[in-house]
């Protein structure tokens, strides 16, 4: 085997055609000049080298399989390559570095016990790890955590404790007590040895493809991206390492574009694995000097890549280990020629309510259908005149309620079999018949609630504030809400819809003129909120005429 001390002086050369001509970048795709790029430390390359090819992972975790994707592939243009971290013994690539950090714990204290906190993957991995090398290992999980993935945990022999209603509570508990009974804090990503543990999936993917052109990454806290960023450029230093973040949840583009890392007001739960809302400081580091590229996508495009991995392998993955296909593909759509591109599956521990979920946006994210509110004449054969405008295209969903004598707002999903060229076209015919309309494609509020409230306009005019809420999914969470408010306002709207993640989503609206009536309130209720009373399919689906 090569050491690593040869590996931080001699360039691995390859055969490779020009840099790719790269189209009008897609939405979402970032280019590296936006940020400065740190000259890499070759001491500190040299050593995360050295950890990374002597790890004793192989111990417990297994070398993955890089699988070809060849409907995809050939739908793209490209040839695509999934590495199968999901097929792991607790099903994601989180059992490497915490294999690798307890190792290294075990070393310098042989009977150590060890505490994390983690409301999934980590969790796992810790305690198998523990399991493995004999050591103690306690979980802290917030009281959310689905029965499921608890059940997992001490099935695996970890000892659970749950503790506060987020990951931020869980986590500064299980700091403290490690403190306080001395064990040893086991960080889900920004620690040199975790980092070195997940860098063993680049030296597996190198070894079963050098002539890759990029790879693509997820991006969560960063440890998985800053271990096979840093590999990759060493080796083989050709091949772009491009990190991919959901739209809602992007904390190392955050961190790139500001020079250090910043904390997000907010994070999107859908791909929780990834729901993190601050990048670590050493993972940043080694990002910001490795990286060439950083994507955001949205979680319809995210749901798209699921069916996808299903479609050309009968995997389902989680919606974070779909990830980096979904940058993938917007990637691939901005390149003018074929190249060889792999993605990490890095996980495939969902709940399985979230593929309802999957199932209603996967089209969306494919653009192959739209969602749109139209305002049509009250009067009949209306319907049948707007199904003529759409050229007898068909309709996937229609939702529609009496208004007024003169109008009607509908709610109406249309299939598109060519993309954004086809939706081009609806929109321009709609336009050309003289019709009101929005394109909901792209609003969050309107799909997840709104398109299922169509009809429920107030029988009068109310002065109403429409909120969205995260409501933690524990007992008593609503009669908390309910406690908190008292009868201060009363509740003209309220729905909620939860897709298995530790927190519901909840749409709520309140009988109140301004915000400060109730501001107070809220903020002492402790949940997420932001106040949406402009939206426009709240204002055309669920506000009564003025």
């Amino acid at each position: 085997m090569m050491d690593a001390t040869a590996l931080t002086t001699v360039t691995v050369e390859r055969e490779t055609a020009a840099a790719p001509q790269v189209k009008n970048a897609a939405p979402g795709v970032a280019n590296h000049t936006y940020w400065h790029k740190p000259a890499a430390d070759l001491a500190q390359q040299q050593a995360y080298l050295r950890d990374i090819l002597l790890s004793p992972v192989y111990q417990l975790a297994v070398e993955t399989p890089l699988q070809a994707m060849p409907k995809l592939g050939q739908r793209l243009g490209h040839q695509v390559f999934l590495k199968r971290e999901d097929m792991q013994p607790v099903y994601s690539f989180k059992l490497r570095g915490a294999f690798h950090k307890l190792c290294k714990v075990k070393e310098k204290q042989p009977g150590a016990a060890v505490i994390c906190a983690s409301a999934g993957n980590h969790a796992q991995g810790v305690a198998m790890s523990a399991r493995k090398l004999g050591l103690n290992a306690t979980i802290v999980m917030p009281i959310t955590t689905p029965e499921i993935k608890v059940n997992a945990v001490k099935a695996l022999g970890g000892k659970v404790l749950l503790h506060g209603t987020a990951f931020d509570e869980a986590n500064r508990h299980a700091i403290a007590l490690a403190a306080e009974q001395g064990a040893t804090y086991i960080p889900p990503f920004d620690d040199p040895d975790v980092i070195a543990g997940q860098g063993t999936v680049a030296k597996e993917l190198l070894s079963q493809h050098n002539k890759l052109d990029a790879v693509f990454v997820p991006v969560g806290g960063g440890g998985l991206v800053a271990g096979i960023a840093l590999y990759i450029k060493a080796v083989m230093p050709g091949v772009k390492v491009i990190g991919v973040e959901p739209d809602d949840a992007a904390c190392l583009k955050a961190a790139l574009e500001a020079g250090e890392p910043v904390t997000l007001d907010r994070v999107g739960l859908f791909a929780d694995g990834v729901a993190v809302k601050r990048i670590g400081s050493e993972t940043f580091k080694l990002a910001q000097q490795y990286c060439d590229d950083v994507i955001t996508v949205s979680s319809d495009e995210i749901c798209a890549a699921i069916k996808d991995i299903f479609d050309d392998l009968r995997a389902v993955a989680e919606p974070a280990g779909a990830l980096s296909l979904a940058g993938l593909k917007k990637y691939a759509a901005s390149s003018d020629h074929s190249q060889q591109l792999s993605a990490v599956l890095s996980g495939a521990n969902l709940n399985f309510d979230t593929l309802r979920y999957v199932s209603e946006r996967c089209e969306l994210g494919e653009k192959k259908e739209a969602v749109f509110a139209v305002t049509i004449p009250e009067q009949k054969g209306s319907f049948r005149r707007f199904c003529q405008t759409i050229g007898g295209r068909a309709i996937t969903e229609f939702n529609y309620r009496y208004a007024s004598d003169h109008k009607a707002h509908i709610f109406v999903g249309i299939k598109l079999r060519h993309g954004a060229e086809e939706l081009a076209q609806v929109t321009q015919a709609l336009a050309d018949a003289g019709y009101e309309f929005q394109d909901l494609s792209d609003d969050e509020l309107a799909k997840l609630h709104v398109r299922y409230m169509v009809g429920g306009m107030p029988p009068r005019l109310v002065q109403e504030q429409l909120y969205q809420f995260n409501f933690p999914e524990y007992p008593g969470a609503l009669m908390n809400f309910l406690t908190t408010l008292g009868d201060e306002c009363n509740i003209t709207l309220f729905h909620y819809r939860n897709h298995g993640a530790a927190t519901g989503d909840v749409l709520a609206g309140f009988e109140i003129a301004d915000h400060s009536e109730i501001a107070g309130h809220l903020d002492q209720l402790g949940y997420e909120y932001r106040l949406v009373t402009s939206n426009g399919a709240y204002r055309a689906f669920l506000t009564a005429a003025g």
